[in-house]
């Protein structure tokens, strides 16, 4: 019987597309995957360790996992972020761990795997500048996938420990790329969500030269794929070019996740961001003349941070009216510059921050949901949800919604419709971050 490999992946959706890669791996090399941890022989946690909370997650998801060993489970191996960083230390403290290996070792994973079932506890990190690439097995819907155009981050904001984990920006070459791109057309894929830690930057260390425009018109003309969704863009890099590029393209949707983490100067340049708060307001007037949708992230409560500057992040929003915004309290991560700044913000007025902004963010939402209403706008089928004797019920998205982490559009259609189908939609109404409507006839 062949060995029963149950796989849980945390983090960015980066972090997914490595769990994808393997996946397939491991099927290549005769495991079997399952879902059910009971019934798993080895069960592998793929780990984040961005922030202290999610290396806190990462550790209680490898105490849970390894109580499974007390039924069937005979190796926990923990891969991913968390054994790249902390590698050593894991080692020597976590002894429920079988295995640890770092973020570049997926390659490796059947001799990984094997090595462990025969009793080898050993730390696996040596590869520090990887790429992981390669064929995939989808954990999204069949019709979406992520594009990992990217990994490494040159940028060393002084918050952020992801130089130091992910090493120096590598990006994978475009002919790649466009063939993993049309393989994932074939198996059915029409929605392609480009990710990296700067999409953005793309190219310049294999071209010389930013070059995500142009991989979105080569990956435009896979005729199969029917929306591309550009993440992770930094400012800075947002050139007319590439702006026109999404109002034009008819493939490309009108949304970019832009992290600006902040709008005040002196906070920015404390943050190593290579933006300020004029060439922000100078994109988004250029995006909003577009009409393109903006997702964005701030930090909250970082050190210098007062009531003035989240006044002037309130002002800000209020004039762009983001569609989607994530505030984070900021978290003193050691290892990073920010670590060490004086004024650091204590924890309660972080989160007092945080509530203040989501309480205008929410605001805005409900606002632009009211004008939604009567308008018709494109959508992709995700989820069946029921079937009520005259209407069939669907869980959709439109153009400024990115899966599981914006809204929805809750779908009304008298006829049945296909699973990862577009439609155009009526908005009738609106709750929170969600619309619904009824398919236009």
């Amino acid at each position: 019987m062949s060995t029963k490999v149950g796989v849980v992946s945390l983090g960015c959706d980066k972090n997914r597309v490595d769990t994808e890669v393997m996946l397939a791996n491991l099927v290549k090399g005769g495991y079997e995957i399952v879902s059910d941890p009971s019934v798993a022989d080895v069960i592998i946690v793929n780990t984040c360790a961005f922030l202290e909370s999610a290396r806190k997650e990462a550790i209680e998801t490898v105490l849970e996992m390894a109580r499974y060993k007390s039924a069937n489970c005979k190796k926990v191996i923990v891969t991913g972020c968390l054994g790249q960083q902390f590698g050593d230390e894991l080692y020597k403290e976590l002894s429920e761990a079988d295995a640890i290996a770092g973020a570049y070792e997926y390659g490796d994973i059947c001799n990984i795997v094997a090595e462990t079932l025969d009793g080898n506890r050993k730390l696996y990190n040596d590869c520090r500048n990887g790429l992981t690439f390669g064929s995939r097995i989808l954990t999204t819907s069949p019709h979406v996938a992520y594009l990992k155009i990217a990994d490494g981050c040159d940028n060393f904001c002084t918050y952020c420990l992801i130089p130091y984990i992910r090493g120096r920006y590598r990006s994978v070459s475009k002919e790649k790329l466009l063939q993993q791109a049309r393989e994932l057309a074939s198996q059915g894929v029409k929605e392609l969500i480009l990710v990296a830690q700067d999409t953005t930057r793309y190219g310049t260390d294999l071209y010389g030269k930013p070059s995500l425009t142009e991989l979105v018109r080569e990956l435009s003309d896979i005729e199969q794929i029917h929306w591309i969704r550009l993440l992770y863009c930094y400012p800075e890099l947002m050139d007319d070019e590439l702006v026109e590029e999404i109002a034009s393209d008819p493939k490309v949707v009108n949304y970019a996740d832009i992290p600006l983490q902040h709008v005040n100067d002196a906070i920015l340049r404390k943050m190593n961001r290579r933006s300020d708060g004029q060439s922000v307001r100078a994109l988004f007037d250029r995006l909003s003349r577009k009409q393109i949708a903006v997702r964005s992230t701030f930090i909250c409560g970082f050190p210098t941070e007062t009531e003035q500057t989240i006044e002037e992040l309130k002002n800000f929003l209020q004039q762009y009216k983001l569609r989607n915004v994530g505030f984070f309290p900021y978290s003193r991560e050691e290892g990073t510059a920010a670590a060490k700044f004086d004024d650091q913000v204590p924890e309660r007025t972080k989160q007092k921050y945080v509530r203040q902004l989501y309480k205008t963010q929410q605001a805005i939402a409900e606002q632009l949901n009211r004008e939604d209403i009567g308008k018709t706008y494109e959508c992709v089928i995700d989820e069946y949800e029921d079937f009520d004797g005259k209407y069939y019920f669907y869980k959709g998205r439109t153009y400024f919604m990115t899966p599981e982490i914006d809204g929805n559009v809750f779908v009304a259609s008298t006829k049945p419709l296909t699973v990862g189908s577009f439609c155009n939609v009526r908005i009738s109404g609106a709750q929170g971050y969600d619309l619904r409507g009824e398919v236009a006839e």
